[in-house]
This record gives C-alpha cells, sequence and structure tokens, in this order.
C-alpha cells in the first residue's frame, strides 16, 4: 500500500490543470473515519490505521449502524470531506497539511491520507472505501500536489502565504457554518418549548366548569339549584306528584309531612293529641299516667 505524489513523465494526468486549479473534481466514497498517528507517513503507519477502522466498521456493522457516505471535493488547495445531501464541510485537509497518501493494493477499494491537524498539530490518517474510484482519488490527489508545487515554483514561494491566509479563512468559515448549525437547533428547540406551555385562544382551561368522572357538575352546597327555564321562556312547571298512593309493607300510607295538616286527622285523634298537648304543658293526668314538668317529682 503506497503511491507517492508524482508519476512517470511518461504518463498523463487524468485531469486538466484548470479543473483543480479552478475547480475541483469530486468523488463519492464511504467514510470509515479517521484516527491518530505517530508518524507523518509509511507504509506501515497506514496499514495499522486501515486494520483499526475496519474493526470498528466490523463492529459497528454488527450493532446495525450504517458506513457515512461522503462527498470529496479535491483541488490544488486541498481535499474538502462534505456531507453528500447537506453540503456541510465536516473535514478541510489543506493540502501542504498532507504528508502521505495511498491505496491498498489488497483491498482496491480502500485509499487513505495523512494530515496534520491545524489546531493539536496531531497526525491523523483518513480512510475512504470507494468499490470502484479509490486508485483514481489517490491519482487525484498527487496530480493537485504536482500542481500545486509547480505553482509554488511559479511564484517564488509567495504562493504560500497566500495559501495559509486562505486555509486560516476557510477554518474560520467552517467554525462559522457549525455555530451556525447548532444555533439553529438551539432556536428549534425554543420554539417548540414555545408552543407546548402557550395556551390556544379560546381554549382555557379556567373557564370551563370542572366535571366529574361521568362528565356531571359536582354538587356544590354554596351554589343554589336553579331551574333551567322551559324551552318557551315560561317558568318551569312544579314537578308533578305521582297519581298513585304507594304503601309501606304494612299497608299503611306513608307520612308525608309536607302534604299532611292539622285537619287531615280523623276528630278522635285529633282530640286525644290535643289532650296529649295539654297534659305536656300542664302535668295533668292521661290515661292514668302522670306527667310532671320536674323530673324528681315524676313517677309512674
Amino acid at each position: 500500500m503506497n503511491r507517492a505524489f508524482n508519476r512517470k513523465k511518461d504518463k498523463s494526468w487524468m485531469h486538466t490543470p484548470e479543473a483543480l486549479a479552478k475547480h475541483f473534481i469530486a468523488y463519492n466514497a464511504k467514510f470509515l473515519g479517521h484516527t491518530e498517528v505517530d508518524q507523518p507517513k509509511g507504509t506501515e503507519v497506514v496499514r495499522d490505521a486501515v486494520r483499526k477502522l475496519k474493526f470498528q466498521k466490523h463492529i459497528k456493522k454488527s450493532e446495525g449502524q450504517k458506513i457515512p457516505k461522503v462527498e470529496l471535493q479535491i483541488s490544488i488547495y486541498g481535499v474538502k470531506i462534505l456531507d453528500p445531501k447537506s453540503k456541510e464541510v465536516q473535514h478541510n485537509c489543506q493540502l501542504h497539511r498532507i504528508s502521505f497518501c495511498a491505496d491498498d493494493k489488497t483491498d482496491k477499494r480502500i485509499f487513505t491520507f495523512i494530515c496534520k491537524d491545524s489546531e493539536s498539530n496531531k497526525h491523523l490518517c483518513y480512510v475512504f472505501d470507494s468499490e470502484k474510484c479509490a486508485e483514481e482519488i489517490t491519482l487525484t490527489i498527487g496530480q493537485a500536489f504536482d500542481l500545486a508545487y509547480k505553482k509554488f515554483l511559479e511564484s517564488g514561494g509567495k504562493d504560500v502565504e497566500t495559501r495559509k491566509q486562505i486555509g486560516g479563512l476557510q477554518k474560520r468559515i467552517q467554525d462559522l457554518e457549525a455555530e451556525n448549525s447548532e444555533l439553529k437547533k438551539q432556536l428549534q428547540v425554543l420554539e417548540e418549548q414555545l408552543m407546548i406551555a402557550q395556551v390556544p385562544p379560546g381554549n382555557s382551561m379556567s373557564s370551563k366548569t370542572p366535571t366529574d368522572i361521568f362528565d356531571m357538575v359536582p354538587f356544590s352546597p354554596m351554589t343554589p339549584l336553579v331551574p333551567l327555564p322551559a324551552s318557551n321562556g315560561s317558568a318551569p312547571a312544579p314537578p308533578a306528584r305521582p297519581t298513585e298512593i304507594r304503601r309501606d309493607l304494612f299497608g299503611a300510607e306513608p307520612f308525608d309531612p309536607f302534604t299532611c295538616g292539622a285537619a287531615d286527622f280523623p276528630p278522635d285523634i285529633q282530640s286525644k293529641l290535643d289532650e296529649m298537648q295539654e297534659g305536656f304543658k300542664m302535668g295533668l293526668t292521661v290515661e292514668g299516667t302522670v306527667f310532671s314538668l320536674d323530673p324528681l317529682e315524676g313517677r309512674c
């Protein structure tokens, strides 16, 4: 597994110089990930990194996770790794920081390159899986290096500082895009919380009378029962009494204090009641029994 950044002089490159200098060449591949390595280059170095990331790929597959697909944009300024749908830049590897690039001769789908991270200054090995374009992608990166080196010689080295400034601006843009994406997510969460907390107009629960589990208004002794008006607007009629008189188990009519008055008793019973009331008041003898208002004098 090895490929230098130059080709034999009797062979031509795959792309025109204008395509890499003024634009970029795009490829789609599966991104196995990146891992830190000890050396900036070397066949054994990338071989160990590929073995490590392949092992992690099998673990993710066993857990049901899919390998993410990415888009590679290769130019004389570097290699960008983007999300193929949103075009969001995930990694921006500047060309002057890439120190090694190779494709795997034992597995023609795998290619990799080593890049020095701009923040941590650690060497990271990026590994990709492309079923048909692994060797072509490696050659394209090599061609970008060849063109960048020629441009460096033509400018007398002045272009290096410009590329560093451009690389710094690109890194700043990438950080701002990531910050913007995070702020959008936070704003979406706040909007969802506001929608949950906001009560829709006309559906206030405070104006609705509470009901029980049977959807009935509970009785309150503080609230008088007001009869509902009739459909024609007149006062409601009093409740009708049953025409059939019910009797108890002895065949007697039940006593109703609301309908029964003093004149309803027969004359003999009424006279007895009057005599008993007088006896309670005066302490007289009624049917052989003496009643007294003084409990100490009362006797049978």
